[in-house]
């Protein structure tokens, strides 16, 4: 059976097969006797994004995996989650990890400082304000109009009410935990409403040059 750990672009956590290209995590969220959720969906303020291969490290998927006395197999560490890209992954809050993807965290923080006009830019102050945007942790998805889509950066996402698409090349790709599905006009949106799933902390990032990494289908 899988496991409740993939993360849809709401933010919300699904026990799905497909895995996706990237993992990260929201601190402990889950029981390693029996690899359920606990109640409570974060622990910290820093929601990351990770690489799902680094150096020899192996991980059990919600299992114990915080080392004791320099063995591993003691209490559980840090809940491993399962995006499909790293466009899911931003749209559900989270932001790249300075343990395993040093470059690119750097250059996302770099980035909200120059969208927020911060000299020395840091990590923290990226978390303080995705914490309050993020859908998971009780922020509230702003309403977009067809009009403002032409508008947003690649990589943003929206929702036309439980369905999410990720804007691309002037598109709206509808995602699944498998996949985009094909390219299409703004058009079909007339009227109805939508809401911007992606944090605005992170659209501001994204309009200052940061390029996510998309899955495979979105290439099609």
């Amino acid at each position: 059976m899988p496991l409740q750990n993939r993360v849809d672009p709401f933010g919300a956590l699904h026990a799905v097969p497909e895995r996706g290209l990237f993992m990260g995590n929201r601190g402990i969220i889950h029981d390693p006797e029996t690899k359920t959720l606990l109640k409570k969906r974060w622990a910290l303020h820093a929601w990351i994004i990770c690489v799902c291969q680094f150096r020899d490290v192996r991980r059990e998927p919600m299992g114990r995996n915080r080392q004791s006395d320099g063995q591993s197999g003691g209490k559980a560490g840090w809940t491993e989650l399962f995006f499909l890209d790293e466009v899911t992954a931003l749209s559900a809050g989270h932001r790249p990890c300075f343990f395993c993807r040093r470059e690119r965290a750097s250059d996302f923080v770099r980035r909200f400082g120059m969208a927020f006009g911060i000299a020395v830019p840091r990590a923290p102050q990226v978390d303080k304000r995705l914490h309050k945007e993020r859908l998971a942790s009780g922020g509230q998805a702003p309403v977009v109009s067809t009009g403002e889509l032409a508008g947003l950066p690649d990589g943003a996402m929206v929702a036309d009410g439980g369905d999410a698409y990720a804007m691309r090349g002037g598109k709206a790709l509808r995602w699944s935990f498998a996949g985009y599905g094909d390219p299409a006009g703004f058009g079909g949106f007339a009227g109805r409403p939508l809401r911007l799933l992606t944090p605005t902390t992170t659209v501001s990032v994204l309009r200052q040059g940061y390029e996510p990494v998309w899955h495979p289908s979105a290439e099609t």
